[in-house]
This record gives structure tokens, C-alpha cells and sequence, in this order.
């Protein structure tokens, strides 16, 4: 795939590293040398310094010839217009990044009369994931595969009923469910029944929905839904205006604390049931009077990330139950985890994550980035011809960086073993580390035919 991104922030970086990582053929574009410069250090892609909002700049980017365009400069209406003039040149689909609330409201008349494929709101999008978080117990996240048949969960051991200390193999998981994963100490371990779990890892879970649900309730952990009635959002930006929405149509009792009066004064007119407080929230007498530790959940969400730390370790501290803090730094994830804090939500991970999901559609039914990008889980179709297809698991070599957690076929989920054969149209749900990400065309996709093998193959 030929691809253009334009905007070398830390999403357009991630994105950028996702594509090239994959073998495909990506020009990024900026107007500022430094970003590009670290961008074409670390990465193998054609780097142009330039806005992307001219002709002549996409141009240079061949755009007539490119797959698909990737807007996510720090100005909506530029990525509109980068997203707008890639179509009208050629190239195959674009993607704007949005996220003004006015035009978000709007994106579906905008996606149609600029003719442009898929608008994502990074804000809107975080807000999601956290309302998902808030819906299900927070001990354990759960992510959907397979239109909810498979399910992917990262379950805190120290939320589970007494298996520290056990080797893998004595658990006694009568269940179809596979431990495809441990994160411990922010590093990823690819288990074996020998592996014994410490108190502190974090167990990655596939299998068929209802057996994971059972599993995890044997070790005390519901996936079930859970009520949540009186929220804390600290922090009135984007991300908590959108987050309000969601929880006000689902009929929370939410709560605001926001630094800045006149954006008070925004939320307080456009919320006119939530409780909106002019303060520091990291007062602690402000937060101790305002009865913010007497909630059912704490979502940290102000623009600087020690702040947001010290905020979900004080609530952790005042004995609350659920918290969750927004980092902007993916490399802070592991550490804040570490520390107690129940989720650890990253807005520019979770939005490449969607936007690879929309660009992988046809070829990867879903897409989780875990880890700041150091694993993804891939829903993939089986192809005839494809590399998995022609034996038993157990003679295929596969890396020990790629797991196949679970397999559908037809209505039976299936947890793979060494005798499984894979079959076309077998929908996989495979969990792979970064280092091997390149290789998923090479095991999981039929082998590309160029002109000297048509040829044979016709004869």
C-alpha cells in the first residue's frame, strides 16, 4: 500500500511507524524539518517538508499514484482540505483528523460533500473508550472481536482470586480460553505452562466470550455489566466534554471540575443537569469538600500528564475503587498501571488503533494496539493459498512473537492447538508482537502473484 501522511505529530509518528513497519511504502510530510528529520531517522519512509494544503506539495507526494491519504496536522480545517484535494488528485481514499465538537456534529455532511472516506475525532474517541471502561467491571478490559464472539481481555492478577505463585499449567482452565499474553514490569512475555504468575502481571485472555466471562469469574473478576452512578471528571476539555455526553445519556450523576471559568461557564450552559465547579483539581480540600473520593469513578483527564498521575494515586490513596487517567506519553502506561491506577487510557494510541482499523477493513476485521503499539491483536479473514493454511500448527515454525489466540469457524469457536489445522475462511484472532509485524502478510495472506507467476501458473 502507498500511503501519505501528513503531519508528523506524535499520531502521525505512530501511524507512520504502524505502515512502514508493515512493508508498505509511506511519504510523510511537514512543515517542520525537526519532525520529519526524527521521523526519516527512525523510520523507512520518504520524508517532504511541506503543508500539504498546496498542489504543487502534493504533487511531490505522487499523489495521483498513492492508496490512501492520512490528514492529522494540528488544524481541522487544513486536514480537511489536505483529506479533499487527495481525492480530487487521485488518490484512493483519504482520512481527516477532526476535533472541533462543531464540525464532528457535522462530519457526516462533511465526509460527503468533500468526498472524503473516514473523519476521526481523537477526543470523541478516547471519550468512547473510556464510557466502555466505566460500563464493565475495572478490574479486567475487554475488546471485541468477531462481532462479540471472540473476546480479547487484560485481567489484573491482583484483582483474581488467589493464582499468584501458580505455574500457568495449574490454573485448570477448563474453558476455551488461551493466556495469549503477560505484561509484567511494562515488558510483554509470550507464556508457557511453566510461567508463574506474579502478583503484579497482567494476564491477556482470548477466547469465545462466554468462556472468558467464566473463567474470570471462577477467579473472582465479572465481565459483567456493572452500574455506575456518580462520576468525577476532572478536566472540562475536549475529551471530558464528549465523555459527558455519553455518560449523561446513559443517566449518570456526573461531576466537573474545570480550572478555567469561561470554559465553566460553556459546560455549565451546555449541561444544564451536570454540576460544573470553578477549581483546582488538585486541591485536595476542594476535592475532599466537593465529596470527589466518595464517587464511584475518577476520570483524571487535565492537559498535563504528572498532573493527571498524582491526582489517580491520590484517589487511589482515599480508598476509590475505580479510577482512570488519560497520558499522553505511551511509555507512561506501564508505569501507571504499575502504581495502582486502575486504566491507563492514551488518546493517540486509541486513534491509530481506529484509523487502522478503517484502513485495514478489507484485509484485518479489527485491530488493538496494545501497549503504546508494542503489540497489536489482528482479526484476519483466511485466504486460500495463505501460508497458515497448508499444515497442522505444530509444522508451520510460526515465530514465538505470533500467537493465533482463537479461531472461528463457521459457529464454533475454536482455542488452537499444535494439531489444529487452519482453514480458508477461518476468522483468527492472532496476537503479535511489534518485532514481527512485518511478517503478517508472509504467514497470513496468500502469496502476491506478479507477472512470471501468472505465467506459470497459466501454463
Amino acid at each position: 500500500m502507498k500511503v501519505l501522511i501528513v503531519g508528523m505529530g506524535k499520531l502521525g509518528y505512530q501511524l507512520a511507524e504502524a505502515f512502514a513497519i508493515k512493508d508498505n511504502d509511506v511519504v510523510v510530510m511537514d512543515q517542520k524539518q525537526s519532525a520529519l528529520q526524527k521521523t526519516a531517522d527512525q523510520l523507512d519512509v520518504l520524508a517532504i517538508q511541506h503543508n500539504g494544503v498546496e498542489i504543487t506539495s502534493l504533487k511531490k507526494a505522487n499523489i495521483g499514484e498513492l492508496d490512501l491519504t492520512i490528514a492529522v496536522t494540528d488544524d481541522d480545517e487544513t486536514n480537511i482540505l489536505i483529506a479533499f484535494l487527495s481525492k480530487r488528485m487521485g488518490c484512493q481514499r483519504s482520512i481527516a483528523r477532526v476535533r472541533n465538537p462543531e464540525y464532528s456534529r457535522q462530519s457526516d455532511f462533511i465526509k460527503e460533500e468533500m468526498n472524503i472516506d473516514y473523519i476521526v475525532n481523537p477526543e470523541q474517541t478516547t471519550a468512547q473508550e473510556i464510557r466502555n471502561y466505566l460500563l464493565r467491571d475495572m478490574s479486567m478490559h475487554v475488546e471485541d472481536f468477531a462481532q462479540g464472539r471472540i473476546v480479547m481481555a487484560d485481567v489484573h492478577v491482583n484483582h483474581m482470586c488467589n493464582i499468584a505463585g501458580y505455574q500457568l499449567k495449574d490454573l485448570n482452565i477448563r474453558e476455551k480460553v488461551l493466556v495469549a499474553a503477560i505484561v509484567r514490569e511494562g515488558d510483554i512475555l509470550i507464556p508457557h505452562g511453566e510461567t508463574l504468575i506474579e502478583e503484579t502481571d497482567v494476564l491477556y485472555l482470548i477466547g469465545e466470550s462466554e468462556d472468558v466471562a467464566s473463567f474470570s469469574g471462577r477467579c473472582g473478576v465479572s465481565t459483567d455489566k456493572k452500574e455506575v452512578d456518580h462520576v468525577v471528571i476532572l478536566g472540562g476539555g475536549r475529551i471530558g466534554y464528549y465523555l459527558t455526553e455519553y455518560l449523561v445519556d446513559l443517566g449518570m450523576n456526573i461531576k466537573i471540575i474545570e480550572s478555567n471559568r469561561e470554559r465553566c461557564k460553556y459546560l455549565a450552559e451546555t449541561f444544564g443537569n451536570v454540576l460544573v465547579i470553578n477549581g483546582d483539581g488538585t486541591d485536595i480540600n476542594l476535592l475532599k469538600e466537593e465529596g470527589v473520593f466518595g464517587a464511584d469513578a475518577l476520570i483524571c483527564l487535565t492537559g498535563l500528564d504528572e498532573e493527571n498521575l498524582l491526582l489517580a494515586l491520590l484517589a487511589k490513596q482515599f480508598g476509590m475503587k475505580h479510577v482512570i487517567s488519560k497520558v499522553s506519553r505511551p511509555n507512561y502506561i506501564p508505569i501507571i498501571e504499575k502504581l495502582g491506577v486502575d486504566v491507563a487510557v492514551n488518546p493517540v494510541t486509541i486513534t491509530a488503533s481506529e484509523i487502522l482499523r478503517y484502513v485495514l477493513g478489507g484485509k484485518v476485521a479489527s485491530i488493538s494496539l496494545l501497549l503504546g503499539g508494542s503489540a497489536e491483536a489482528l482479526e484476519i479473514v483466511i485466504k486460500p493459498e495463505a501460508y497458515v493454511t497448508r499444515d497442522q500448527l505444530q509444522y508451520l515454525e510460526l515465530p514465538k512473537g505470533i500467537i493465533i489466540g482463537a479461531v472461528l469457524r463457521g459457529d464454533d469457536v475454536l482455542i488452537p492447538d499444535g494439531t489444529t489445522h487452519i482453514q480458508p475462511e477461518d476468522r483468527i484472532v492472532v496476537f503479535i508482537l511489534s518485532g514481527e509485524m512485518s511478517r503478517i502478510e508472509e504467514y497470513f495472506y496468500p502469496p502476491r502473484r506478479g507477472f512470471l507467476s501468472e505465467l506459470w501458473n497459466y501454463r
